[in-house]
């Protein structure tokens, strides 16, 4: 079984409305609660920073399964990934993610290729290792879009 570890290095200087740092590997960043919930809105937050993890890992995922079912994508994976925090009785809980991928193909691809990308969509946000820590407390959904050109 392998294993594999990640380190992040965090400081945090003071309150709620602080700026903080983050590194890990190569992402070095400020990191602040967003204007959306009275934070100065400095860089990025744990709210982006989910998202971020769930849309990466979820598109690495679908390319990884499209190149081993050898389906031809003719332009750059594009997606596009949205998510939504509610903020109830002063509880803050990250309620869904949405994924909406664009799939570029060639228009000779055949009904049974696009069917396997549509399988292959949808697989990947159960095999996506970010959709399987947070099953049970996210809901994530996958809208495609499938384009033959």
């Amino acid at each position: 079984m392998a294993q594999h570890i990640f380190h992040l290095k965090a400081e945090w200087p003071g309150g709620r409305n602080s700026v903080g740092k983050i590194e890990t590997g190569e992402l070095k960043t400020s990191v602040s609660i967003p204007p959306e919930m009275d934070g100065p809105g400095v860089g990025t937050n744990p709210d982006e920073m989910l998202l971020g993890a769930a849309a990466t890992c979820y598109i690495i995922t679908l390319a990884a399964m499209l190149e081993r079912s050898r389906i031809e994508v003719i332009q750059n994976l594009k997606m596009t990934t949205e998510g939504t925090v509610e903020v109830k009785n002063g509880i803050i809980t990250y309620k869904n993610i949405s994924h909406m991928p664009i799939i570029t193909v060639h228009k000779n691809s055949t009904e049974t290729t696009i069917s396997k990308i549509k399988r292959l969509v949808h697989k990947a946000e159960d095999s996506c290792m970010i959709s399987r820590a947070v099953r049970g407390n996210v809901e994530i959904q996958v809208n495609e879009t499938i384009e033959m050109i």
